[in-house]
């Protein structure tokens, strides 16, 4: 597994299979910029903003890993009460930390 691969699963693990926020922004940019709607960028606010999302009450299972240069893909499984949401998340890592993010979500 590349080092840029290994970065974002361990990083989307940390997020949403073992809820460990703090875990997670330990790989995050304190400049991190996300281009997902209704995401506050910055390391912390970020960080927040999932640890009090709907989505962390949820089940999440990672379904496909695509990794390029620095992008990584990564497909999620999300599941909760009376819906499942497939999201895609793009990440960018930048020196060994995460920096730019952009996301895709379908419920289903």
């Amino acid at each position: 597994m590349s080092e840029t691969r290994e970065i974002v699963v361990t990083c989307m693990e940390n997020l949403f299979v073992h809820k460990d926020i703090d875990a997670a922004k330990a790989v995050l940019h304190p400049g991190f910029v996300t281009h997902s709607p209704g995401l506050p960028s910055g390391r912390d606010a970020f960080a927040e903003a999932v640890a009090n999302s709907p989505l962390m009450g949820g089940t999440t299972t990672i379904e496909h890993v695509v990794a390029e240069h620095d992008l990584v893909a990564v497909h999620l499984r999300v599941r909760l009460p009376g819906s499942t949401y497939a999201v895609v998340d793009i990440l960018r890592v930048e020196d060994g930390l995460l920096v730019e993010h952009w996301d895709v979500k379908e419920a289903r």
